[in-house]
Formats: C-alpha cells, sequence, structure tokens
C-alpha cells in the first residue's frame, strides 16, 4: 500500500501539491488586479468596502469578492503599514478563507497574511475572531494591523484580560475582535451564566482565525475551561494526610508509573494507609474520599517537582505551563491536587472549588460557522486536525529559499556531560560572533545552565516568561552579534528575531536545543527560529540518556542502540538511527497525548449537548417577553402526573387519594381546596379541568396583583435561578461520575457507554426537579408591592413579601420535595420516592 501511495504521488503528486495547485491561478488573478488598485485614490480604495457591501446585500458571495478584495487589502496594507503581501501571503490567506490551517515557515508573515481573510469575512458585519496565545500578542497584532482595518473602514477590537464587560462588549461587536482563546472561551461560559442580554458581551461565532493553531487547539486542548466557585468542604483532609504520605514507601507501598502519570497503592500500602488513618476499610464506600485524597497526596510528592511543574511565589502554588514554560497564575489542578501540592509545599491551602460552567477549547471553537488557523508546524499533527476539527492541514511554500543547516542530534550518556558539551558550543559561539538561542524544557534547566555560563564567564540573558512584553522584546534581541539568550522552548512564540548587522556573514542564529520535547512540534517551533525569510542558520539538538523522554519512551530502542555504537564518559554518539529512535518515541508519545484529548472530548461531547439544551433554556428565558405559556405547560405536565398518581382514570371517585392529592398540590402549588368539592367530580377528566382551572385563577390573580411587566421580571428570575442551581448541582454530579467510572471497565463494560446512559439518566431527573421548582417557586412566592421595579440583575435582589427564596429552597428540601417523582426515596428503603414517603409528603 505504501508503495501504491509512493507511486501515485510521482504521477499525480501530493494533496499539498494538488490544493496549492487549484490556489494558485486565484493568487495570479489577485496580483494582475495590482496595478489597477494602485491607481485608485485613498478616498476610492476606501469607498471599496461599501461597494462589497452593497454587492452582498445584493446577493452575492463571498467567494466571489476575494481577488478584488485581496487586492484591495494588499494595496492599503502598502499605504498604512509599508508592507506588502508576497504572492506566497495571498496563497496563505487564500487557505485561511477556506476555514483550512496555512503552515508558513518562523518569520514568513504570518500576522500580515491574517489580514485578508479578516478583512473579507468582517465586510458582511457578523464579526472575525483573531485568536492568539497571549494578551500581548492580542494588543500587538490589532495595534500592528489596525490601521489597514481602520483605513478601509472597519472597527478593531482588543479583549485583555483585566477587559471590563463595557470593553469586551465594544470589542466584540467591532468588525474584527483581537483576544486569546482563554478569553473568547470564558467569556461564552460567563455570558451563559448572566441575567440580562444587554450584560452579554459576545456576538454568534462566525468566523475565528486562531494564531499559533497547535498550541491552542492541540496543546492547551488537554485542560479545558472552567468556571468554578468554592465547594463547601474542610481542608483537615489535607494537611492529615500530608502529614501520612512521606511514611508510606515507594515500590512497597505504592508503585509509580511514569509513562501513564500515575500512582498506585499496593495491598501492603492500603493497609498501612489504613492503619496511619485508623481506617478499618478504605474500600467502604464512606471512606472513598479518603482514598481519593491519598491518591491526589501521593501524586503532588511522588510526580510533581518543584520549579519543574510548579513554582512557589507570594505564598501560592503556581503552575507553570509544561509547554511554554510559562507561570500560569489564576490556573489551579482539579480534583483536590492543587491542595495537595499546597500541603505539601506548607502554605495556606485554598478551599476546594466546585465546578460552575465548562467547556473544552475542542467544543468551543467547533461552535464556529468557519475555523481556520495559522502556524509553523501542524503538519505532524494533521490527523488530530481533521478528525476533532474538520480541519484540513496545507503547508505555503516559503518567500526565499530555506537554508537552514540542521545537525544530527548529540546524544551523551548523563545530563551532566549534555551540559558541559552545551557550554563549550556556546563559548565557540560567542567567540565567533555568532549569536545562539538555547532552548530548554524548564526553568529549573534554564538557572542551572545560567549558573554554568556565569561561571565560564559568558554573557547572556535568561528569559523567565513572566512577562510577555519583556519576553518579546528579549528574543527579538536574540539575533544581534555575540547575543546568547536562554529560553524555554516555547518562549516569545509569535515574535521575529531578525538578524544583526554581519551576523548572516557569520552563518546567522545558531539553536541549541537542550532537550527534546514531548512533541516533534515543539521542537520545530524552536528550530524554526533560524533561518527566517532566506537567512542563513543552524540548529543542534543536545540529549542524554537521563533526559525525561529518553529515559521513559526510548529507553527500549535506544539504549540497545547505543551500546552496539559504543560510548565513552564525555564522548557523544552522533547517529541518523539515534535520531530516528527519538523521533519514534516522539511519535509514541504525540499519539498517547492525542488519545488524552480525544478521551477528554469523547467525554465532554456528552455533556455538550447537555450544556446546549440548558443555554439554549436559559436563552428563551432572557429573549421571551412573557413567560405565562411555557409556566403553563409545565403546570399542566406536573398537575396531569399528580392526578394520575392519585385518582386514576376508571377508578371509583369513593376510592380517590383526595386527601393525599390535596397534599401534593398545596406543597407544589399553593392550592387549597375543599375534599368534598373534589369527591363531588364524576371523573378524572373533570377533575383535571377544575384545578388546572384553579391553578389558572390563581396565575392571573397573582400576575395582574403587580402588574405584567414586574411579574414576567419576577418569573425570569426565579427561572433563571433555578435553571442555574440545578446545572451546578448537574456539573458536581457528573464529575463524580466521572471519577469513578472507570472502574466499570473490570466489569467488562465500556465506561463512556456507562457514563454517556448515566449522565442521560441524571440529566433526565435535573430536568424533572428543574421543571417541579420552576412551578412550585412561581406559585409559593411573590413580589413585595412597590411604586416602582428597579432593573434586577441577580435572584439575590428580588424582594419578597412571604419567605425569602433560599428559605423556600431549605423548606422544599426538609420536605423532600426537591426529590424527583421517579427518584430513591430520601429514607433509603430503595423504593422510588412517588410509592414511599412522597405518598404522604
Amino acid at each position: 500500500m505504501a508503495l501504491l501511495n509512493y507511486f501515485l504521488t510521482k504521477l499525480i503528486g501530493s494533496e499539498n501539491e494538488r490544493t496549492l495547485k487549484k490556489i494558485v491561478p486565484i493568487a495570479q488573478h489577485i496580483s494582475s488586479l495590482e496595478p489597477e488598485v494602485e491607481k485608485l485614490s485613498d478616498v476610492q480604495l476606501q469607498m471599496k468596502t461599501q461597494q462589497f457591501q452593497e454587492k452582498l446585500s445584493q446577493g452575492a458571495e463571498i467567494d466571489d469578492l476575494l481577488p478584488e478584495a485581496f487586492a484591495v487589502v494588499r494595496e492599503a496594507s502598502k499605504r498604512t503599514t509599508k508592507m506588502r503581501h508576497f504572492d506566497v501571503q495571498l496563497i496563505g490567506g487564500i487557505v485561511l478563507h477556506q476555514g483550512k490551517i496555512a503552515e508558513m515557515t518562523t518569520g514568513e508573515g504570518k500576522t500580515l497574511v491574517a489580514t485578508l481573510p479578516a478583512y473579507l469575512n468582517a465586510i458582511s458585519g457578523k464579526g472575525v475572531h483573531v485568536v492568539t496565545v497571549n494578551d500581548y500578542l492580542a494588543r500587538r497584532d490589532a495595534e500592528w494591523m489596525g490601521p489597514i482595518y481602520r483605513f478601509l473602514g472597519l472597527t478593531v477590537g482588543v479583549i485583555q484580560h483585566d477587559s471590563s464587560t463595557q470593553e469586551r462588549q465594544a470589542a466584540y461587536h467591532s468588525h474584527i475582535a483581537f483576544g486569546t482563546n482563554n478569553e473568547f472561551g470564558f467569556d461564552y461560559l460567563r455570558d451563559n451564566m448572566k441575567y440580562d442580554l444587554s450584560d452579554y458581551v459576545q456576538r454568534s461565532h462566525h468566523y475565528a482565525i486562531v494564531d499559533e493553531v497547535d498550541s491552542i487547539l492541540i496543546d492547551e486542548a488537554r485542560t479545558p475551561l472552567i468556571i468554578s466557585g468554592p465547594a463547601e468542604e474542610s481542608t483537615d483532609k489535607y494537611y492529615r494526610i500530608d502529614r501520612i504520605i512521606p511514611r508510606l514507601k515507594k515500590d512497597a507501598d505504592y508503585t509509580i508509573d511514569e509513562k501513564a502519570n500515575s500512582v498506585t497503592m499496593t495491598e501492603d500500602g492500603i493497609v498501612r494507609a489504613e492503619h496511619l488513618l485508623g481506617i478499618q476499610n478504605l474500600y467502604d464506600p464512606n471512606n472513598v474520599e479518603w482514598l481519593h485524597h491519598i491518591h491526589q497526596g501521593l501524586k503532588a510528592h511522588a510526580l510533581f517537582e518543584k520549579d519543574v511543574d510548579y513554582v512557589i511565589k507570594d505564598g501560592q502554588v503556581l503552575i507553570v505551563d509544561e509547554f511554554t514554560g510559562r507561570l500560569m497564575p489564576g490556573r489551579r489542578y482539579s480534583d483536590g491536587l492543587h491542595q495537595a501540592l499546597e500541603a505539601k509545599e506548607d502554605v495556606k491551602i485554598e478551599s476546594e472549588n466546585q465546578t460552575l460552567a465548562t467547556i473544552t477549547l475542542q467544543n468551543y471553537f467547533r461552535m464556529y460557522e468557519k475555523l481556520a488557523g495559522m502556524t509553523g508546524t501542524a503538519e505532524t499533527e494533521a490527523v488530530e486536525f481533521g478528525k476533532i476539527y474538520n480541519l484540513d492541514v496545507v503547508v505555503i511554500p516559503t518567500n526565499k529559499n530555506l537554508i537552514r543547516s540542521s545537525y544530527p542530534d548529540v546524544v551523551y550518556r548523563t545530563e551532566k556531560e549534555k551540559f558541559n558539551a552545551v557550554v563549550e558550543e556556546i563559548t565557540q559561539m560567542s567567540k565567533t560572533g555568532r549569536p545562539a538561542l538555547v532552548g530548554t524544557v524548564s526553568i529549573e534547566k534554564s538557572e542551572r545552565l545560567s549558573a554554568m555560563l556565569k561561571r565560564a564567564g559568558i554573557k547572556h540573558v535568561v528569559l523567565n516568561a513572566k512577562y510577555h512584553e519583556k519576553e518579546a522584546e528579549i528574543i527579538a534581541q536574540a539575533g544581534q552579534g555575540g547575543a546568547v539568550t536562554i529560553a524555554t522552548n516555547m518562549a516569545g512564540r509569535g515574535t521575529d528575531i531578525v538578524l544583526g548587522q554581519g551576523v548572516a556573514g557569520l552563518g546567522g542564529l545558531h539553536i541549541i536545543a537542550t532537550e527534546r520535547h514531548e512533541a516533534r512540534r515543539i521542537d520545530n517551533q524552536l528550530r524554526g527560529r533560524a533561518g527566517r525569510q532566506g537567512d542563513p542558520g543552524s540548529s543542534r539538538f543536545y540529549l542524554s540518556l537521563e533526559d525525561d523522554l529518553m529515559r521513559i519512551f526510548g529507553s527500549d530502542r535506544i539504549s540497545p542502540l547505543m551500546q552496539r555504537l559504543g560510548m565513552e564518559e564525555g564522548v557523544p554518539i552522533e547517529h541518523k538511527l539515534v535520531t530516528r529512535s527519538i523521533e519514534h518515541a516522539q511519535k509514541q508519545v504525540e499519539g498517547r497525548n492525542f488519545e488524552i484529548r480525544k478521551h477528554l472530548l469523547e467525554y465532554d461531547d456528552v455533556m455538550n449537548k447537555q450544556r446546549a439544551a440548558i443555554y439554549g433554556l436559559r436563552r428563551r428565558v432572557l429573549e421571551e417577553e412573557s413567560h405565562t405559556e411555557y409556566i403553563m405547560e409545565l403546570c399542566e405536565d406536573i398537575l396531569k402526573w399528580h392526578v394520575d398518581e392519585r385518582c386514576p382514570q376508571g377508578k371509583d371517585p369513593r376510592d380517590w387519594e383526595a386527601d393525599a392529592l390535596l397534599n401534593d398540590l398545596r406543597g407544589q402549588f399553593a392550592l387549597d381546596l375543599n375534599p368534598e368539592k373534589i369527591k363531588q367530580l364524576e371523573n378524572s377528566e373533570n377533575l383535571f379541568d377544575f384545578l388546572y382551572q384553579a391553578l389558572e385563577q390563581i396565575y392571573s390573580e397573582k400576575k395582574n396583583g403587580i402588574g405584567a411587566d414586574r411579574w414576567t421580571l419576577h418569573e425570569r428570575l426565579l427561572m433563571l435561578h433555578v435553571i442555574d442551581s440545578q446545572w451546578k448541582d448537574h456539573l458536581y454530579a457528573l464529575d463524580h461520575l466521572k471519577e469513578g467510572i472507570g472502574f466499570r471497565g473490570y466489569g467488562q463494560r465500556d465506561p463512556l457507554i456507562e457514563y454517556k446512559k448515566e449522565s442521560f439518566g441524571l440529566f433526565e431527573e435535573m430536568m424533572n426537579r428543574m421543571e417541579e421548582e420552576i412551578v412550585r417557586y412561581v406559585f409559593l412566592t411573590q413580589p413585595a408591592q412597590r411604586e416602582e421595579a428597579p432593573r434586577i440583575r441577580a435572584p439575590r435582589a428580588v424582594q419578597f413579601s412571604g419567605p425569602s427564596l433560599e428559605a423556600a429552597v431549605a423548606t422544599a428540601v426538609r420536605k423532600g420535595q426537591k426529590v424527583g417523582r421517579n427518584d430513591p426515596c430520601p429514607c433509603g428503603s430503595g423504593n422510588k420516592y412517588k410509592k414511599c414517603c412522597g405518598v404522604n409528603a
């Protein structure tokens, strides 16, 4: 099959080549319009936007406008930024407009490329989102490219971490909005927690261009976006667990699997932990929380290393991003792991948080009608982009030929030997005046190398990746003669390194990598810093058998190879077989990480449908001018269920459970009737009609008593409060379900199928409870009389003449009314609530 593919590629070209062949004529057409567009005055050029908009309103397709629109942007760029789009940049722009990923080598001007499809898709007025990896790049790109858009009559907005609601609204209502993936995703979640449509910041999800698409849609997609609030749980357990963890012995009480990043307790370890905690059986359902805390404590001590995975700053445990080396303030590990690390480092333990809203980056970005991306490294992840996002990767040719030299990897026995060799090479580069950019995988390794260079008397700069502005400034200077810059492999991503005067003649920028990353893309990003726009450059990777990747994933293939090739202290091995073996190890890790992301997405897909249903319901509640029809439909359903349960069709009225029915209706609707009146009715249909008319009358009196507008506001706030409260509890239940669902695999059952079934059942029960509570609160509560109703944003601002909403909730729970009709009875009998305590509730 591989041989057939080879001959077919030779005969008809690769898929990438065929795609480019279709695009090149369009790019040539755009270039042919340049002389004509150059003749236009500024005013005539600016008028083109209005002409395009008129054509769209008359039924023209956006693709029909592409050649002229791109030619207009190219000319506008020449006049405002003094930059002209190369022909290959036109090709990149077409690929982005088509909703694909453009892979462009570092230094090829991706930021300028994005102006072409951004303008074309923004003239419809639906909004375009340009997504970057950090706030600094969002602001920089908006300021850098903003003149082009504004010259052509479009508005530009920037969303920053500290932007106010008003600033966000203005940015989202601009033609083109710049921001980070986290800000876009969290704004979506926050919007769906608001109580007034006028407070929403986002519009529809029309078109997004994701810069550094592999970093955002692949690397960061392993961590879902979560908005959380404090849960009512004591932190004492974390301190208690942390005191016993050092008394458990590795291999005897627990084992570590570094590949799977997991810790497993042995039988002896379980017995020892039970003894230390004074617990008889850790696997008793009542003690399962202790078991969870022990596992998290063991992970904190055995798998997470200070100054590698996290740092301590101002008495806080701050996560270090494994891909960028940057600190991530505000981000916390979930499931109690962060608290376990805080206990380990003896800093204040923050309270456990409960999920209030969550979404994966995959599902957020799949909401866009059209999605595109650009990066220097995407081809190695093309399969994942295709399967998860339905995005094709197109490799764009460089404007000038690439003349960078990539030397084979050099492998040493120990890390110490490796770093000695790195310092020696940096010293040689410094003497010749060639700039060197040294990539490390962690802050701790950067500091270690820096200390060695200080002892050697080598002047250098260490990039600590704390401030993006400083980071970009340092990286930009890395091409000056004799400069030595130490940075984490991904630091300064998105910043161009320009060679200083005379450096090109010395061989350009030299990249020295001190370790291979798990993903080949990260290595390629670092390597791609050299050799931009036809500049010379080179790169070399220094490795040791003690590196994590080599030790954990490559030992089976690489160690025997090293023995065969021969290895002495201080003498490296430099062989293509070694490089290939390392790449094989990287492919293994990439495959495993893909499975992790796919697994995360499969579970979130289940919740995604439920989230869409809840957010859709919230939106309807906010948009509808009256909720009467919806409320009365719920009343009809609930009343019918009660009548069918107590006074079923065909049963003699004398045998009806009239008293129990009235008790039900009193708790559900505050409906108080004479039992004798009910017994006089001939059948259940008449009974239903009689009761429904009574409910209509109560509802009408409530509504008319305070006025339709105030009643609608009152209903809306009650409904939103109930929806949000039930959704929060449902997310909490799903978190716990997800924690234990993996054990179903031991019973030969697919955990994902089990999760789908059980989560659907939980969702149906939640919807039943939600509908019952909405109706109950509407009928049991009465807003206080006021001459003028204020504009209220949240349920806590509502005034009640009777008991507070919180008190009403507490009463309902106390009476057992919160339990759904088909739920297990809280008394523990094992019967359904409707057949047990619910009979007389």
